[in-house]
């Protein structure tokens, strides 16, 4: 439950980060984000964010699971801003990846 957690909060940080023109910019080559995309990542970042709360609060309750999350959401954030300096393209690659494996491991 947890590793689906990080990947979907890992997931939220990076459409979040690709709604923005820099950074969307050093990842896809792209000059300009049509105002629909900017829109959908945006609104798809944050439901992703949202999503990845679910997770820890099912294995833990409310009260330690909000907890959990934060850790989370600091653990997702952190190599994502790092790939986002020093390798935009790698981090556009891992975003995808835990995915299938944090279901996996759902069941």
């Amino acid at each position: 439950m947890t590793l689906l957690g990080l990947a979907l909060a890992y997931a939220g940080f990076l459409a979040l980060s690709l709604a923005m023109e820099r950074h969307h910019e050093q990842v896809l080559a792209h000059r300009r984000i049509p105002a629909r995309r900017r829109q959908l990542l945006f609104w798809g970042g944050w439901l992703l964010l949202a999503a990845s709360m679910l997770p820890p609060v099912a294995a833990f309750g409310w009260g330690l699971g909000l907890v959990a999350w934060t850790g989370l959401l600091t653990a997702a954030a952190m190599p994502l801003a790092l790939l986002l300096c020093y390798a935009p393209r790698v981090a556009l690659f891992l975003g995808a990846a835990p995915l299938p494996a944090g279901l996996l491991a759902l069941l």
